[in-house]
């Protein structure tokens, strides 16, 4: 039975060789004009050093090309697929079907991972993108588990879902920080993510900070609460879900390869014995629960609910 994979996303350069060792098996890297809300700022050269690094260990990175793109990109995207191309990459992550367009030009044999973070609902929708040229499919972070099975038992392709982190709640193209800041007259010089990790959207009514930031792709709003399902994978593992991600956005490098260990030794102990796994779930939980930042609660997110509009 192939294992499930162990989808991670570094911070930088420096986090590959020790997420490889806590074991991760995969990399999503890239860099903010291609790729959207990223752990970190990956240049062409990263790219190519992180591809080395992870290959060394034989693992996997896959480069996100999952931004909404306008027109004054479009010419530059065969460029960068051709780039990830010769670098190695084993993956591109894409949204906009520019860029499987795009790479059905430059570089046909480059992999595709189809990403929009929010119509990865259902398996025709799954399976339409893998006649396109998907090999894999990202479904969205409001379906429940049920949903989730279903469709890994009709898809065609490759199934990943994330696990672990938080999810973007909101996203607008505007940078409207930099313009409220204005509107006040102050400036805010905001460089990639780095100067955000304290900015939070308030909810008094509900007691909700909802972190906020913006990069080149716009503002977006994060969810106030982490998902964590460490002690809840055994049906997504048992229907032969392909990839498991643990988004570290606005995480440290710490708390990323402290977290990857712990859902690398729940993957492991479930193929040796699916029983161990349920032995000591609730123990990896607590783990989690240790390290996990005061303002940040753990919760299952939607895999256990129905989304309400």
């Amino acid at each position: 039975m192939k294992k499930t994979e162990l989808l991670v996303t570094p911070t930088t350069i420096d986090d590959i060789l020790p997420l490889a060792e806590a074991g991760a098996d995969a990399f999503v890297i890239g860099e903010q004009r291609y790729g959207l809300r990223l752990a970190g700022e990956f240049n062409r050269e990263d790219v190519r050093k992180a591809v080395e690094l992870a290959h060394s260990k034989g693992k996997k990175v896959y480069v996100a090309m999952n931004a909404i793109f306008h027109n004054e990109k479009l010419e530059e995207l065969s460029d960068y697929i051709q780039f990830a191309s010769e670098a190695k990459a084993d993956a591109v992550i894409f949204g906009d079907p520019a860029v499987l367009m795009a790479a059905r030009e430059s570089a046909p044999e480059m992999r595709l991972h189809w990403s929009t973070e929010t119509t990865g609902t259902n398996w025709y929708t799954c399976n339409y993108w893998g006649r396109k040229g998907a090999k894999r499919a990202v479904l969205a972070r409001e379906i429940n588990m049920d949903a989730i099975v279903e469709i890994k038992e009709n898809a065609e392709v490759e199934i990943e879902v994330q696990v672990h982190g938080m999810s973007c709640m909101f996203q607008s193209k505007r940078p409207l920080l930099d313009h409220y800041f204005e509107y006040q007259g102050k400036i805010m010089e905001i460089e990639n993510r780095k100067q955000q990790k304290n900015m939070f959207l308030h909810d008094k009514e509900r007691e909700n900070k909802y972190p906020i930031f913006e990069d080149e792709n716009g503002t977006h709003i994060m969810s106030p609460n982490d998902i964590c399902i460490i002690d809840e994978l055994q049906e997504m593992l048992e229907a032969g879900v392909d990839s498991f991600k643990i988004d570290g956005i606005l995480k440290s490098p710490e708390y990323i390869a402290a977290v990857t260990k712990i859902y690398r030794e729940a993957i492991d102990l479930f193929y040796q014995d699916p029983d161990l796994y349920d032995d000591k779930k609730d123990e990896l939980l607590a783990k989690i629960e240790e390290i996990q930042p005061d303002n940040r609660p753990l919760d299952t997110g939607f895999f256990f609910k129905e989304t309400v509009y």
